[in-house]
This record gives structure tokens, sequence and C-alpha cells, in this order.
């Protein structure tokens, strides 16, 4: 253990932790997982006795119809507590893997780990802490933590497992290391020096180059379907990424080029879509939400299940909002289940704090998939009414309504541009907006005194005031 760098619970208080993980059967969040999870690593090596009397007695029969990362936990639990296997090669710990499906290459990551530390924890290989455990909520290693743990690895003469590594390495990111801290890798007593080095320095994983794809077909308009729930949507692939050779092979997919159209080999397999896939690549959100924009689609468009700790997790994140996240987060809006539509205006909120917003990019998602007929409007609508209400998120919003505004006038019928213009009329003031919206201006000047032209023209007055302009990108 690294003095300082974290605190470890004694091993009554990880017990209590445990079960309370185990026995909640929910997601038990990133913090406290990896927390967990690299105190019974590190506790199965100070005193495997002592940590299989005080976990042994703690149930784990619950856990088979639990959240993912509670069933892992507790086959690690299972793995420290029981007898020493000293057969066991923990070196070809999943070497039967088969790839199937390029959606959840996170998740062969992920699961590549918790193999890799099962396998050592049966077979006697102990491990003093784990390389990948966390430097930040977001999932985040510092290089100055992560050269500090190998450099107490190679006084203690312990190999780094691959995976353990390999998921430690996708953590560092940011740009290059500080030189200093390059400079001590390079002298680690370890064969794994040259590459870490070399990995520290070029600032870690490459951003790949993306692309938008949208689904082929003609979509009906939207006034003919009557409100038919039949759209198409817009997914994000991304190209091929150097450097696959140097980690297990169960990692390889994650470097692939991804194809989003491409359908799954296995209809089966897991939904990664929480905060922990997230966190295995802390610094490429975009890569997190291209990979699993599938199934944040569904709970807009198919009433599929929802995944909100997913949308808050890629808002928090490290790296750079893109595409697939700014999709994400329209599918989110008018997602069918509510905590993901609620979810989704706390991420747009997060993102605005901190700068990451491109109000027009989400504008126009948000147009384009109204018009394919992809997102219910009145579950959109509410969304936006929302955040127009939340004081973190109502300085973010008047960008995304400039931009979207013209093309949901255009794509809904004129039951639901009363309750639109009377959100962007409210958000326009609160942002103090100037300029103009001439699909705005040209409703404002027809005749009548409906609902619908006092919300245009409010919203047109608003905008003639000497507030800052700002025009809407096309």
């Amino acid at each position: 253990m690294i003095e300082g760098e974290w605190a470890a619970p004694s091993p009554g208080e990880l017990a209590e932790e445990v079960a309370a993980v185990l026995n909640g059967r929910h997601d038990p969040g990133v913090a406290a997982f990896e927390r967990v999870l690299n105190a019974v690593v590190s506790h199965s090596h100070r005193d495997r006795e002592t940590l299989a009397a005080v976990l042994g007695s703690v149930p784990r029969e619950s856990t088979v119809a639990s959240h993912p990362r509670v069933r892992q936990l507790g086959g690690i639990v299972g793995a420290a507590v029981g007898p020493v296997q000293a057969a066991e090669r923990w070196e070809s710990a999943g070497a039967g893997w088969l790839e199937l499906c390029q959606h959840v290459a996170l998740d062969y990551v992920t699961g590549a780990r918790i193999v890799e530390m099962g396998a050592r924890l049966r077979a006697g290989d102990h491990l003093p802490f784990l390389l990948s455990v966390p430097s930040r909520a977001s999932g985040a290693v510092e290089p100055h933590h992560l050269v500090a743990r190998l450099a107490a690895y190679a006084r203690l003469g312990v190999r780094p497992g691959p995976a353990d590594l390999g998921q430690a390495l996708l953590r560092c990111g940011g740009g290059p290391a500080d030189p200093d801290v390059v400079s001590a890798a390079e002298k680690l007593q370890l064969e794994e020096a040259p590459r870490v080095a070399a990995w520290l320095r070029q600032g870690g994983l490459p951003h790949p180059g993306r692309q938008r794809e949208r689904e082929a077909g003609a979509p009906e308009p939207y006034s003919r379907r009557r409100g038919a729930r039949i759209g198409r949507r817009i997914l994000v692939g991304h190209e091929a990424i150097e450097g696959r050779g140097a980690f297990p092979r169960r990692f390889w997919s994650l470097f692939r080029t991804f194809e989003p159209h491409i359908g799954c080999a296995h209809a089966s397999l897991p939904d990664g879509r929480d905060a922990h896939t997230v966190a295995a690549l802390p610094w490429h959100p975009e890569i997190a939400a291209a990979r699993l924009l599938t199934g944040v689609a569904s709970a807009a468009d198919q009433n599929g299940r929802g995944a909100p700790a997913f949308l808050t997790a890629l808002a928090a994140a490290e790296g750079p909002a893109g595409p697939a996240v700014h999709l994400a987060l329209a599918y989110g809006l008018a997602s069918v289940p509510d905590e993901d539509r609620d979810a989704a205006v706390r991420a747009l909120a997060q993102l605005g704090a901190k700068g990451g917003l491109d109000g027009a990019m989400l504008g126009r998602d948000l147009a384009e998939l109204v018009q394919l007929g992809t997102l219910k409007v009145p579950l959109l609508t509410e969304s936006l009414r929302a955040a127009a209400a939340l004081p973190q998120a109502a300085p973010s919003l008047w960008p995304v309504l400039a931009t979207a505004l013209p093309g949901l006038l255009a794509a809904t019928r004129p039951q639901a541009h009363a309750a639109l213009l009377a959100i962007a009329a409210d958000t326009a003031r609160d942002a103090g907006a100037g300029g103009e919206l001439p699909e705005v201006t040209a409703l404002a000047q027809r005749p009548g005194s409906s609902q619908l032209l006092r919300q245009a023209r409010r919203l047109r007055d608003q905008l003639a005031t000497d507030g800052h302009a700002l025009t809407p990108q096309k």
C-alpha cells in the first residue's frame, strides 16, 4: 500500500461495506465498487486468513439477480475467501474468450480485469493493491499514482497483471504527462517500463476520427404518421485506434474500427450502460457513448430500458463531449423512462456548467431526430421545460433552442408549438438573448389571438430587445 494515497478500511469495516453492496443488489457506484475491490485485494495480500474469516459469513447467494457489478464483486469475494488452488495459472485467465459484439467492447475490458483478478486470488498470487484503482471519482488514474504503484510492485517483486495494467493505462490521459513522471516511468525496474513511459508521454489513448451515420430508409413526414413511433436513428462510428497489440486480446475490440449499424452476433449480451463503463475510459466519453448509443436510443424510440447513471457519467467524464455524447443527451431528453429524462436534464446542466455543451450541436440533433420521427415531442417538451426551470441548466439552454426551434416548428404538430415557444421565450428572457428567428417572426405576424400566436409574439418581442445577438447555426 502506498501510504497516504488512499485509505483502506479495516477488515471489519470492509465486511460491512461488502455486505451492504451485495445485499443491496443495486449498482454500488464507481467509487464504492472500486474502493471495495481494491480493499479485498489489499487485505488478501496482508492476511488472507483474517480476510476469509470476516468475509466468509457475508451471504453471496442473493447476487444472482443483481446488478452486474454486484455479481462481479460476489465472485471476487468468493475467490478471496476460498482455498488457494495452486495449480491455477492466472496468466491464462480468459484464454477461451470469443469476441461476439463490437458494441460492448468496454464490457470486455472491465470483464477482463475482473477475470484476471479472480484468477490471481484463487491461485494465491496476492496483489498489494490494484494498479487501476481510480485517483478521481470519474475513474481517471493520475500518471504519478500509476508510476508510484508500479514502483511499489517492483520493490515487492510483483508482476503487473496485463488486464489490470491495461485498464490503468486507459484511465490515464488528458495530454502528455509531466516529464518528471515520464522519466520516473522509464527508470522502473519492470519490463513494462518502456511501454508505460511511451504511453504517458503520448498522453494516453489517441482520440479516433468519428462519423455520424443515419439509418437508411426514407422517413414518413411527421404529420402523416399520426403519432406512430417509427423513426430512424443517428449513430456514431469511429476509426481504428493504433496500439492494440500491447494490450490483452480481450481489449482488442476497443481498438478496431467501430461500425455502429452492424448488428450484434449475440442478442443476450449484457448492456453496459452505466457509470462503470464510462469510468473504464474516462478521457474518452465519445467512445463509450458511441459504442452504447443504440441502447440509449432504444429508451427513446422503443420504450427500452433506461440507464440514467450512464448519461450523467458521460457529462461528468474528463474527456471532451462530441457528437456521440450530444446524441446520447438528445435521446435521453426524450426517453420514455422518467429517470432517464431527469438524468439528461442534469447532464445538460453539468456539461453547460463546465463549458462542454455545444448548444448548436445539441439543437441540430434534437431537430433532426424529431424530423426523423425518432423522438417523441411531448417527452422532449417536458425535458426542455424542466431544464428551463433549473438554474444550472437555463443559461445553456437558449443556444439549444435557438438552433432547434426552426426545425421543431417545421416538424411538430401545431398543437405543440405554443408550449415550445413559451419555453423559448422564457429561456431567451433569462439569457438576455437578442436577434431574430425568421420562422418565429413569420408566425408572429399572422392574424389572430391564439395562445400559439401570443407566445410567438412574446418570443419575437423578447429577441427584439437589446439583448446580445445570437444567430442560430444551420
